[in-house]
């Protein structure tokens, strides 16, 4: 069955669809808005676009030609989707990374193109890097053009020893080939390499109408994903919770999980606590949990942290600010900390040692 149609963000299709026509779309885009709002489907629904071969004077994409055939099936093999994904070996060929995003594109088609959001632990690694820069060299398979397309793009890890990818990614941005369009997307575009920003044009994508959140829902696919959940059944209560970014919805216990963690790790760090219950909170965080689930409750943290920054700043309380900023700095450095066999446990009591020595 092929992914789940788009929905909404009916302006930006047109003045994607009036750029294409006027030959003036920038060949490196830059997706942006908050998570959950289809930017990743967009992006893919631009690709299948470029790449249709339908009737000039029919609709776009066409649906029924080969192009718009493979694109929807994840097959095409001009229409390129890199994602987050688990650290692979570091000598990984291109070969090995692409056979194992077509694995996870499989498993994505079989839920309608529907899927909850990348583990903390997942990220696009230099393996990815290469594979995408050696794409781009190639000649159309299929199409007359190619799209490269990358998902979450602020997970793009910088490895000792890639800065040659990391210099040639840079460059392709900068003068793709001429047959060659690339799409990021991000809900965080902050955390996106500045040197990546200003090589990008961006695009904003913006939350969607309650009626496009609707029709989204409703749609049996989705309608049953979300009935495995805990979410309530109600229609209504599902749009109000969507709050217009429907994806949000899926994979919601695992982010209320992270918030949860996240939470207790900043009480502990701000003083809310005693110091028997602070011992608790990082006990809790034991070796029978992965280093996904800590690694999420971080990202959350890093996100209530930039919120309290934020907060901050507009009842001009600078020390505050500043304060909540070098709390983030320690909080990143324990992300990438993460990534290595380092237990759960201390790394989260060296986090809150180090937090407390900022936040109070």
């Amino acid at each position: 069955m092929p992914l789940i149609p788009l929905v909404g963000h009916r302006e930006l299709r047109r003045q994607f669809t009036d750029a294409i026509a006027r030959d003036s779309l920038p060949a490196s885009l830059f997706f942006h808005g908050p998570r959950g709002v289809g930017k990743q489907r967009l992006a893919l629904w631009l690709g299948q676009y470029l790449l249709c071969s339908g009737p000039a004077n029919g609709p776009r994409p066409c649906g029924k030609c080969n192009n718009c055939r493979f694109a929807e099936l994840f097959a095409h093999p001009d229409l390129r989707w890199f994602f987050p994904r688990p650290r692979s070996e570091s000598d990984a060929s291109a070969s090995d990374l692409l056979d194992d995003i077509a694995e996870a594109l499989s498993d994505r088609l079989k839920a309608d193109g529907l899927y909850a959001p990348p583990s903390g632990t997942e990220g696009i690694y230099v393996a990815s890097v290469r594979a995408l820069v050696q794409l781009a060299a190639q000649t159309p398979a299929l199409a007359k053009r190619k799209v490269l397309i990358i998902g979450d793009a602020e997970r793009m890890v910088p490895q000792e020893g890639s800065e040659i990818a990391a210099n040639a990614f840079l460059k392709l941005l900068e003068e793709p080939p001429a047959d060659t369009t690339i799409i990021l997307t991000t809900s965080e575009p902050g955390a996106l390499l500045p040197t990546i920003r200003s090589r990008v044009v961006a695009v904003r994508v913006p939350l969607l109408p309650e009626r496009d959140v609707r029709e989204l829902i409703e749609m049996p696919s989705f309608a049953a994903a979300l009935d495995e959940t805990d979410l309530p059944k109600s229609l209504n209560e599902r749009v109000r919770l969507a709050a217009g970014a429907p994806g949000t919805l899926l994979g919601a216990q695992t982010r209320r999980d992270a918030m949860a963690t996240a939470a207790a790790l900043l009480q502990a760090a701000d003083g809310s606590l005693s110091a028997p219950d602070r011992v608790k909170v990082v006990m809790s965080l034991g070796a029978s949990r992965s280093r996904g689930p800590f690694t999420d409750a971080l990202d959350a943290l890093t996100a209530m942290l930039r919120e309290r920054a934020r907060g901050a700043l507009g009842r001009g309380d600078s020390p505050g600010a500043l304060a909540a900023a070098r709390a983030i700095d320690v909080v990143l450095e324990a992300r990438l900390r993460a990534n290595g066999n380092v237990s759960p446990q201390l790394l989260a009591s060296h986090l809150v040692r180090e937090l407390r020595g900022r936040l109070l």
